[in-house]
């Protein structure tokens, strides 16, 4: 017998450093299925797969890729997250396919079902080391959001909206003084095509002049908008199926929430002890338990030492911290407790360009202690809580980025931008996955916010032209 080297084996050698004695019975057991078969032109698949199999697990890693991973077809491919043995059933499970298994046959027959034709030739390789976990709804995360429902009732700019915790329910705040709220399930043809429209079920009316700013708590029971007012409305959430021609309920709005002496542009919800923070032209960012008889319990950059704040968060992996982003560029990190700042997140800006510097939003990643922001000058900057040091930056969009949402999975990224577009980035690569052209201008402005619903497949937007947009 020839003697080969094993860095130049082929898959017609024999040198396998295996039982010998295995390799006969394997060959007389070969030539007995050729003489039974006509049309079998090469060895069974599954006695090879238990052929590899016997070379036991120390062995396997040193056998060339070439061998088991050949290019004739896609049927004896083995990626390395599929790269478990096969068993001795002939049916092959696809991890990717939702269950589906298909049968061992020939490579014609497999290539049809499948439909790989070139994509054959590709070898997929997968990284173990993800930072971000894999969604366990997959049905939550398409690849592709398609346009559902225009949200047509607001006489000016929807400047903020928020889903429902669990229902398919939307609400929005608007410059018309106004907030709606919305059931996704009560649909109307719409007027001029073959879309649907909703019709708000119930209209909340408190606010002195435009409302800016949205938060619901972690039940869906209530409500929170801030307003060029400076106040701060606490609504009862009205029940999805409200009639929308019942009388006034004078229940709904439960307490107006004061301290703020300018417009509120930010808020936050945390269900852990049921806080909420603002933010305020005012330079102010405050914590509120609202349930209280003095709500406001504490009252961070008083002295406006970090400039005026734009947005706020709480941290998404230790709710005892929380993130404000202001317009001087700067972006730090409060203990929630004894009101300290922690860690000033630097982007190493140039002070001078004080415009280009401004923060229109900061959002917490749910699980990993990234902040991310948003800014005027089209960048999309990641930043690690631990070091304050930034990540990563990108130029996001051709305008001004003004809003983001992270997926309750933190696998994407969701961006607005006066730019009328919504792009949607997959957060470990950091790579637009989609664009999605969704709003029209008004005096230069386009989109002022995104969400995703926390746990139903719906994403929406906000727009100066007094559109709300849900997408599926």
């Amino acid at each position: 017998m020839l003697h080969v080297d094993k860095d130049d084996l082929s898959p017609t050698t024999e040198v396998w450093d295996v039982d010998q004695g295995l390799i006969s019975k394997l060959k007389e057991q070969y030539k007995k299925e050729r003489k039974g078969k006509k049309g079998v032109k090469r060895v069974n698949r599954t006695k090879l797969c238990d052929m590899i199999a016997d070379l036991g697990d120390d062995e396997l890693p040193h056998i060339p890729s070439g061998i088991i991973n050949q290019s004739r077809s896609a049927s004896t491919r083995m990626t390395d997250h599929e790269g478990a043995r096969a068993e001795e059933a002939e049916p092959i499970t696809f991890p990717s396919g939702g269950g589906k298994s298909f049968i061992m046959g020939s490579d014609d027959v497999l290539l049809s079902v499948l439909g790989l034709g070139d994509l054959a030739d590709l070898t997929v390789t997968n990284d173990a080391d993800y930072s971000y976990d894999l969604p366990a709804n997959k049905d939550a995360f398409r690849k592709t959001w398609n346009p559902k429902y225009t949200l047509r009732s607001h006489f000016d700019g929807v400047r903020a909206l928020a889903f429902h915790p669990v229902e398919p329910v939307l609400v929005t705040a608007s410059e018309d003084h106004t907030l709606k709220l919305w059931n996704l399930q009560k649909t109307v043809p719409a007027k001029k095509s073959a879309s649907l429209d909703v019709e708000p079920i119930y209209t909340f009316r408190a606010h002195i002049g435009p409302v800016l700013s949205l938060a619901l708590s972690s039940n869906g029971e209530q409500c929170f908008s801030g307003g060029i007012d400076a106040t701060i409305q606490w609504w009862n959430m009205p029940s999805p199926n409200v009639d929308p021609y019942d009388t006034y309920e004078p229940n709904v709005l439960a307490g107006t929430l004061v301290a703020h002496t300018d417009a509120v542009w930010g808020l936050a919800y945390s269900g852990i002890k049921n806080q909420l923070l603002s933010c305020s032209a005012d330079g102010t960012v405050r914590l509120w338990n609202p349930q209280e008889k003095l709500p406001c319990i504490c009252t961070y950059n008083g002295d406006k030492g970090h400039g005026i704040p734009t947005s706020v968060d709480f941290i998404g992996c230790d709710p005892a911290h929380m993130v404000s982003s202001f317009n001087t560029g700067n972006t730090v990190i409060y203990d929630l407790e004894t009101s300290q700042s922690l860690v000033m997140l630097s982007s190493q800006i140039d002070s001078d360009l004080q415009s280009s510097n401004h923060i229109n939003r900061v959002v917490s990643h749910p699980t990993l202690p990234v902040t991310i922001t948003a800014h005027e000058d089209r960048h999309i900057k990641f930043f690690d809580n631990k070091t304050g040091k930034m990540i990563h930056s990108m130029v996001a969009h051709l305008d001004a980025v003004t809003s983001l949402a992270v997926d309750p999975n933190g696998i994407y990224l969701m961006s607005g931008s006066h730019d009328c577009s919504i792009r949607l980035w997959n957060l470990d690569s950091k790579t637009c996955v989609q664009e999605i052209t969704a709003h029209r201008k008004k005096l230069d402005e386009s989109i002022y916010d995104v969400a995703f619903h926390p746990s139903k497949a719906y994403i929406a937007s906000a727009g100066a032209d007094a559109l709300a947009k849900v997408f599926v």
